[in-house]
């Protein structure tokens, strides 16, 4: 006799898109443990004299041998456009080494280290002579600032995610299991939330923060107003299971056997419609990353030198530094493929959660 839950296992592994989008997934949230890691240099290191940078190949061989390098940029200045131009020269080569020194930090905020994934020969200032994604127009590192972006992004989703799922099933589960005084209190306060327009509401929000707040501060009121705002459609989907389901026979008989209410409802009641719980808290994490890089891409939600998402494309906002600088759009990428990540996710989970399903 196989488990509900390895029942699950066996549907969910037949998905190879789910599957797929689950090691895609768990990528991005290991980058997020080693954020610091993953960085070569200094998110927050500028030097006026490599603005808006060009990304730099890697070239893996030379010659015959396998000695990944980058060749050394000089930039000189465009009398015509006075603009600074980078080329790259040939003759210098830039011999890249794994497990490099680099700038210190602490790994998962504990344990001391200076060790990077990749880094150049001469020490810790000589790893801010690499940029693979470009400068942006202080100079700073981009791969490195969307090292530290991605931790900043994707654990806003997941603990506005959390936050919004136990609201969403206690409220909505008390709801539908009590009704009465209950089920229109808190019907009404979800018709409200849902009734007050999201632009306003945000410019209203970010008005109400105040400028001296830290960045820790800030990162948690936008974590605690986004999950605040996002728990009523789950609320809803809950309600409704509920109202069907109350009337069942386990849930009956539940009752007659002294399970007490708290029981029935998380023991019995919540696991029998899961698929639906899974597919609407995998929809709503693409959901939490988008809010929280469209908010900061338009300057309502995290502020610099906070380092998210929609903060490394703010740079980006104007049309004609991106037709010069196309690279600062690069952080638009990783948004795209981890929504994606978590909706065929999602897709698979709910298919296999089914009870119903083959």
């Amino acid at each position: 006799m196989a488990s509900q839950w390895r029942l699950t296992w066996w549907r969910f592994r037949r998905h190879r898109v789910a599957v797929a989008s689950g090691i895609v997934v768990i990528g991005f949230y290991l980058v997020v443990l080693g954020a610091d890691f993953l960085a070569y240099a200094d998110p927050n290191a500028s030097e006026a004299q490599r603005s808006l940078m060009p990304p730099q190949p890697i070239h893996w061989f030379e010659g015959w041998r396998f000695r990944p390098h980058v060749y050394a940029v000089k930039g000189v200045r465009d009398l015509q456009t006075f603009r600074r131009v980078y080329r790259a020269d040939p003759a210098q080569k830039i011999p890249i080494r794994f497990f490099a020194e680099g700038f210190e930090y602490r790994f998962l905020g504990v344990i001391p280290a200076t060790r990077h994934l990749i880094g150049v020969d001469g020490g810790r200032d000589a790893a801010q002579t690499i940029f693979l994604l470009g400068t942006d127009l202080q100079g700073r590192d981009l791969w490195s600032r969307l090292m530290f972006g991605t931790r900043i992004s994707l654990t806003i989703g997941l603990v506005g995610v959390t936050m919004s799922l136990v609201l969403g099933v206690v409220l909505g589960g008390l709801s539908g299991f009590y009704g009465g005084i209950a089920d229109t209190v808190i019907q009404r306060i979800i018709e409200i939330l849902r009734s007050i327009p999201t632009i306003p509401l945000w410019m209203g929000l970010a008005a109400a923060l105040p400028r001296t707040w830290s960045v820790m501060q800030v990162y948690f009121a936008i974590t605690i107003i986004i999950s605040l705002l996002a728990w009523t459609e789950l609320a809803r989907v809950v309600r409704g299971r509920f109202l069907t389901l109350r009337e069942e026979d386990f849930v009956v008989s539940a009752r007659l056997v002294g399970c007490t209410q708290m029981r029935t409802i998380f023991v019995h009641m919540v696991p029998s419609f899961m698929s639906h719980i899974i597919a609407a808290t995998t929809l709503a994490l693409p959901a939490m990353i988008i809010s929280e890089t469209a908010l900061s891409f338009l300057g309502l939600g995290l502020r610099p030198p906070a380092i998210s998402w929609g903060v490394l494309l703010q740079q980006a906002q104007n049309v004609q530094t991106v037709a010069i600088s196309p690279w600062l759009m690069l952080p638009a990428v990783p948004v795209i493929i981890v929504v994606m990540a978590f909706n065929f996710l999602g897709d698979g989970l709910r298919d296999a959660a089914d009870p119903y399903g083959r």
